[in-house]
């Protein structure tokens, strides 16, 4: 009995580990930028994740944001990451850059505990990589 037993939830485990679909890594937490200048703190919305920037070097202000009234306001507190696709072993959306007030498609990834590789694009060709380091 105790043989058939711990067969049938082996077999068990193997199937719903065969048959469940891989889910992403958890990127949620507190992220130092690679530039080592900003922090990002990447928390669950929607199905996936934003960040927002929670330090800045300096006054910090959205200069180069498309919309005149949005120039003046602190970087702090802006959402700058919508990934709320599940993509593969990360997540993929848009990316808001205000150092030149551009949103590109985005994704991340985590590919390790502390370390999340964060790829921005322009038309899914040319694409710049950053990997931002875990600081929680």
């Amino acid at each position: 009995m105790r043989s058939w037993l711990g067969r049938f939830g082996f077999a068990m485990l193997a199937a719903g580990a065969v048959s469940s679909p891989a889910r992403a890594a958890d990127p949620a937490g507190l992220w130092l930028t690679e530039t080592g200048s900003s922090r990002i703190r990447i928390a669950p919305c929607g199905g996936g994740f934003c960040g927002t920037i929670v330090s800045a070097p300096g006054k910090g202000l959205d200069a180069k944001n498309p919309d005149p009234a949005l120039r003046g306001r602190s970087v702090v507190g802006v959402q700058i990451l919508d990934a709320r696709q599940p993509d593969g072993s990360g997540y993929s959306g848009s990316l808001y850059n205000p150092n030149d007030g551009k949103t590109y498609s985005g994704s991340l990834r985590l590919t390790g505990p502390n370390s999340l590789e964060v790829s921005g694009c322009v038309m899914s060709v040319f694409c710049k990589r950053q990997m931002w380091t875990r600081v929680n």
